[in-house]
């Protein structure tokens, strides 16, 4: 191609298209202040708690924050990664986004960069998109790691993203992956991680509980789709799997605050199944792309304990996708597909 700069141009890196990846976040070390500061971030977004400010936040920043911290950051202890001192979901995120690379570098060589940001704490949306931009990245491909639509998680790191794009006197051209809840590699994915657990059990589970993150009932009312997207996925997996309706079910964990949430409860579900003579469960949280506080410690602990103290005999926890070989191809064809036209 012509170089048709003038002469003494600043020297440019060549375009290429960016790939990032986005996931929830966690804490740099659960320690109280980085617990706070970390908790203060998450819980001060108003996609997250959309209280008024005048109410919520001298409640956050006076009572909440002054002792949730260390509550946290005792359970981020129980699961915390010690060799390399960071969160699982770090941890994983940053094995998804490697293995990832390694796959578009085979199909598009050195054109596409691959990278991933947490929506809060670190890496930060701005200091990854600012990387891509530095490398040359002149489109980018931005993938929120969340299966399903939620304000609470797929609008706000799409949110953080924009603002992001907003400090840039030149902005790249973007492109938002779609939720993929139906996805057929999605859902074969998760019948494959079933069939392969439950192939490793001697004692067939009676009932296979999804268990997808709540968000309170009035969010559903209010135009957001994410109950109905979650209900769509056990459906098509319960499909896939040639199941009937009495093997699998759909709840909901992580209750906060004292609205009604989305229901039926997991706590309390499981330990209902167990009090009806279900007494062997497996657990799965189809809505986590990777797993972390929310999967390790409440399903594997609270959650199993809730089943158990009910008369529950055999609990199993599948575990999330992570960076499994279908769910990484999954990632790539959906990449690729938002890739049309550009390479």
């Amino acid at each position: 191609m012509t170089d048709h700069k003038p002469a003494g141009h600043p020297a440019l890196p060549g375009e290429k298209v960016g790939i990032l990846l986005a996931n929830l976040g966690t804490p740099d070390g659960t320690d109280y202040w980085s617990m706070r500061r970390y908790l203060g971030e998450f819980l001060s977004d108003r996609r997250v708690i959309d209280y008024s400010p005048w109410f919520w936040q001298p409640l956050l920043q006076l009572v909440i924050l002054t002792t949730r911290p260390s509550k946290s950051g005792a359970a981020y202890k129980s699961v915390w990664n010690n060799e390399t001192d960071e969160g699982p979901l770090l941890s994983i995120t940053r094995q998804q986004t490697e293995k990832l690379a390694a796959q578009l570098k085979d199909t598009y060589g050195d054109q596409v960069v691959v990278d991933f940001c947490m929506r809060y704490g670190n890496p930060s949306t701005g200091d990854k998109l600012q990387a891509l931009i530095d490398a040359g990245c002149h489109k980018i491909v931005f993938f929120p790691l969340y299966p399903h639509y939620a304000g609470a998680t797929s609008a706000t790191a799409n949110d953080q993203f924009f603002r992001a794009l907003m400090t840039q006197k030149w902005q790249p051209t973007a492109r938002v992956v779609d939720p993929y809840y139906a996805d057929p590699m999605y859902i074969e994915a998760l019948a494959q991680s079933v069939q392969r657990s439950y192939a490793k059990l001697t004692t067939k589970p009676d009932m296979l509980v999804c268990s997808y993150h709540g968000l309170p009932k009035r969010y559903l009312t209010e135009g957001d789709p994410y109950y109905c997207q979650c209900v769509k996925t056990t459906r098509l997996l319960k499909e896939r799997l040639g199941w009937d309706d009495g093997q699998i079910t759909s709840t909901f964990q992580s209750k906060f605050g004292p609205e009604e949430w989305l229901q039926p409860y997991t706590v309390e579900e499981v330990a209902r199944l167990a009090e009806a003579g279900k007494k062997n469960i497996a657990v799965m949280a189809p809505a986590f792309s990777a797993d972390c506080l929310e999967t390790l410690e409440e399903i594997n602990e609270e959650i199993r304990e809730s089943f158990e103290e009910a008369g529950g005999e055999s609990f199993t926890y599948i575990p999330c996708l992570n960076d499994d070989d279908a769910h990484i191809d999954m990632i790539a064809k959906l990449v690729g597909d938002n890739l049309g036209g550009w390479l």
